[in-house]
């Protein structure tokens, strides 16, 4: 049995991987719905990314393949089985606060820091290197080894759905986009909106009025800023009244006064939605404030609802919804998406993730009965199925002994409530770059990589590359 010191290898190629990872991450590769073209179907930067990643490869000689501008592939080896490396290169929008430009992949005190830098171009790009090691070192291999590409990650997925419309499916393999050691079971993940039933007949005379309000961009985020409009008869009054707010509650916000109305703006603290805890929702600050006021009934039963269903409480408690199982712990909701117009009523854009046991068709069912008698429907609703891979698969223990052997470490199985590409696989799970003790700095300002936990991720996918292909 031939020995191969994996960090060895991955040393003769530190500086072209962070040269190459510098270059991913300069690119600014935000979801684009407004500049859509058939070569460019999710936006250019998207794109880009993609077709950086598709030169890099076959400038070092593996077979590349653009799947209708929204994925691709890099594949080597010979054989029948298939092992698929699952990778995306879509970010999320970079958001303000940062201590240097979020597309400059700036290096401090050790870290890479850019928007990407751990989701996902940092570990697509560790996976691609541990490819190119085990190519380049011409190792006997009986099943091909192919990168996917993924470009739509961070919204809809339409990347793999169209990819595996149109390609074949790997027999087992993993995604570089969550923690070490090893995530064996993700919750289901349903996305939808409540709409507010507009009622013309109620009253708006001699009320403040909410003109507009607006908090959030992705259901799958913690909004860190909101804003809304309001006409007042007694605008210096509701300016005092938010200035002590913003005092008491001890956050950052400001009031402008502009012709007649008052705009109001409240800043958070944004998180990844599988754990609304971590951030903190400007929208429900904001939305708690304007329930002080004595508004009009339209604007009263919006904001009421918010306060009455999702103030204080992620785990569904007053929906009448909270489930958890041993498996993968809580039911969650992030409020990620509220929007409220004079004109037309408001809604608000939900983030649910469920234990793999739990009945997400059960729960819709109680959402919609509750939310009914406050004159709101569910609309726009999309659920990607719990996944859950068993133990005893070759995937997993194969991936556990490589774990160990280079962290020397345990390799404990975890779950997690965020979705990543390894449900789109029957036989899958997500496998790192998140090392243990490190935090989670995915979605947020000044999002990092460290480049020592780099290296060793790129050590980690080489060894497990080929030994899952060998």
């Amino acid at each position: 049995m031939m020995s191969i010191d994996w960090m060895q290898e991955v040393d003769s190629r530190k500086e072209s991987l962070i040269e190459d990872a510098k270059k991913l991450l300069k690119i600014k590769s935000v979801l684009n719905e407004e500049h859509m073209t058939p070569e460019a179907p999710l936006g250019k930067g998207v794109k880009e990314a993609l077709d950086f990643m598709l030169k890099l490869g076959e400038k070092d000689g593996f077979t590349a393949k653009n799947v209708g501008n929204l994925a691709g592939h890099l594949e080597f080896g010979h054989g029948e089985e298939l092992i698929g490396i699952l990778c995306h290169v879509d970010v999320v929008p970079e958001g303000d606060g940062w201590t240097s430009d979020p597309y400059e992949a700036e290096i401090r005190e050790g870290k890479i820091y850019a928007r990407g830098a751990i989701d996902d171009k940092g570990p697509t790009m560790a996976a691609y290197y541990a490819m190119k090691i085990v190519k380049e070192l011409g190792l006997p291999l009986n099943k091909r080894v192919r990168m996917i590409i993924g470009t739509d990650e961070e919204s809809d997925w339409r990347c793999v759905d169209h990819y595996f419309e149109n390609e074949e499916m790997p027999t087992m393999g993993f995604a570089p986009d969550a923690d070490f050691p090893i995530i064996f079971a993700e919750k289901g993940i349903s996305d939808f909106d409540l709409v507010q039933t507009k009622n013309d007949r109620l009253d708006h005379e001699g009320k403040t009025k909410v003109i507009s309000f607006s908090s959030g961009l992705r259901y799958n985020m913690v909004p860190d800023f909101a804003k809304a409009t309001i006409a007042s008869d007694d605008l210096d009054a509701v300016k005092q009244k938010f200035e002590n707010f913003l005092q008491e509650k001890a956050v950052k916000g400001q009031a402008q006064l502009d012709n007649g109305e008052i705009n109001l703006e409240v800043e958070g603290k944004s998180a990844h939605g599988m754990e609304p805890e971590h951030g903190v929702n400007a929208g429900f600050i904001l939305a708690d404030f304007i329930t002080t006021l004595a508004i009009d009934v339209q604007a009263e039963k919006y904001f009421e609802f918010i306060s009455k269903y999702f103030l204080g409480d992620s785990r569904g408690k007053r929906l009448g919804v909270a489930y958890a199982d041993d498996i993968t712990g809580d039911l969650t909701i992030n409020v990620g998406k509220m929007r409220y117009e004079q004109e037309t009523g408001g809604t608000l854009g939900l983030n649910l993730r469920y234990p793999v046991t739990n009945e997400m068709d059960e729960t819709k069912k109680k959402i919609e009965s509750a939310i009914e008698k406050d004159g709101f429907r569910l609309e726009n609703y999309s659920d990607s199925k719990p996944h859950h891979v068993d133990e005893k698969e070759f995937l997993i223990q194969t991936l556990k002994k490589v774990y160990e052997e280079q962290t020397g470490e345990k390799a404990e199985l975890i779950s997690i409530g965020g979705g990543t590409y390894a449900r789109a696989l029957k036989t899958a799970v997500a496998f790192g770059p998140l090392f243990p003790g490190r935090p989670d700095v995915a979605h947020q300002k000044d999002e990092y990589m460290d480049i020592e936990d780099l290296y060793k991720a790129t050590a980690i996918y080489a060894q497990a590359i080929y030994e899952l292909a060998k």
